[in-house]
This record gives structure tokens, C-alpha cells and sequence, in this order.
């Protein structure tokens, strides 16, 4: 996968302490991905880089809107997002990142990009069913809701119990006896 260079940060040339960056990230980002879940996305992250003699580390901090499809309507909303990741890059002989929370890159690197761990703090911070807020508070007025109230079970069981021959209540006292 190409790398994108807005999100490369050279830290050969930095000076040791805390430098600030801030990324606003677009539908676009995600083109590059070819994730396309998001309908639109306005998410703001600040990163904080903290550049130390034998190691750097950086604090992500995510914050904006994801429009996304409601699993259970398919109506569109906007989902909060409001995360945070904490990263320590190393210096070693070759590159690792199986650990999530420490990255190891080679003693010669000059440069890291950061635009993976972007893309996986977004995706992993929406929650893993995406209801719209209308659903859960019953403002929101749908026809797929209103067939799925139809189709409920209470009202099954309701049907079918008016339903019932009443001959075979005697039956159902057998089972009681």
C-alpha cells in the first residue's frame, strides 16, 4: 500500500520533547483504504509526539463524526467518535509491529508513518452494531421498523392464541394433570 506523505513525520530533524500534530481526516483517507462503510467522515485527530534519546512516543487522540448505515434500519447517522491510542516506537535491528502498543523500526529509519494507526483507531472505535439513536429511544419513524414491529413475536403469540380452537384447551389440561 502506497504511503501517504501528509501523514509521514521525518523525526531525525526534531528536537527532543513534545511536538504537536493535527490531521483532519476525509472520506478521501479512507478512498486510499478502499473502506468505504462511511457515508461521510469528519473526524479531527491530534497527535501528540513526544521524541525521547532511545524511543518516541505518541498519544492519538480522535474526536468528530462517522455517518454511518444503521444495521437494523439501514437509515443513515452520524457516529460519535472519541478515541485515544497510545503508541512507544523503539529502535531495534528490524522492523516489528505485532505488538498493537510498541512499534520497533530499524536503527537507520529517519522517518514514521503514522497513517495505519489512523485508519485502525477510527475503524476499531464505532461500535461493532450500529444502531441510530432514534431506534434506541423510539423517535425515529421508519417503515423497516414498522414492519419489523409487525412481524414481532409478541404479537405472533397474541395472534395465535386468539387463533386457538378451544377444544384443545381440554387437551392442555392433560398436560397439567
Amino acid at each position: 500500500m502506497r504511503r501517504l506523505a501528509a501523514y509521514t513525520i521525518p523525526f531525525v530533524g526534531l528536537k527532543l520533547g513534545k511536538h504537536q500534530f493535527e490531521y483532519d481526516i476525509d472520506n478521501e483517507f479512507f478512498d486510499h483504504f478502499e473502506y468505504d462503510e462511511f457515508n461521510s467522515v469528519d473526524v479531527k485527530i491530534e497527535l501528540l509526539f513526544e521524541k525521547k534519546t532511545t524511543m518516541m512516543e505518541l498519544t492519538f487522540k480522535a474526536s468528530g463524526t462517522v455517518n454511518v448505515d444503521c444495521d437494523i434500519t439501514n437509515e443513515p447517522y452520524d457516529q460519535p467518535i472519541d478515541s485515544s491510542l497510545f503508541l512507544v516506537i523503539k529502535f531495534g535491528n528490524e522492523y516489528n509491529d505485532e505488538d498493537e502498543d510498541l512499534l520497533i523500526i530499524p536503527h537507520g529509519e529517519y522517518e514514521v508513518n503514522v497513517q495505519q494507526y489512523i485508519y485502525e483507531l477510527i475503524v476499531l472505535s464505532l461500535p461493532i452494531k450500529r444502531v441510530h439513536p432514534g431506534v434506541e429511544d423510539g423517535t425515529l419513524k421508519s417503515d423497516v421498523l414498522d414492519k419489523l414491529e409487525e412481524l414481532s413475536i409478541d404479537k405472533k403469540e397474541k395472534n395465535n392464541e386468539e387463533d386457538i380452537d378451544p377444544r384443545w384447551d381440554k387437551l392442555k389440561n392433560l398436560l397439567n394433570d
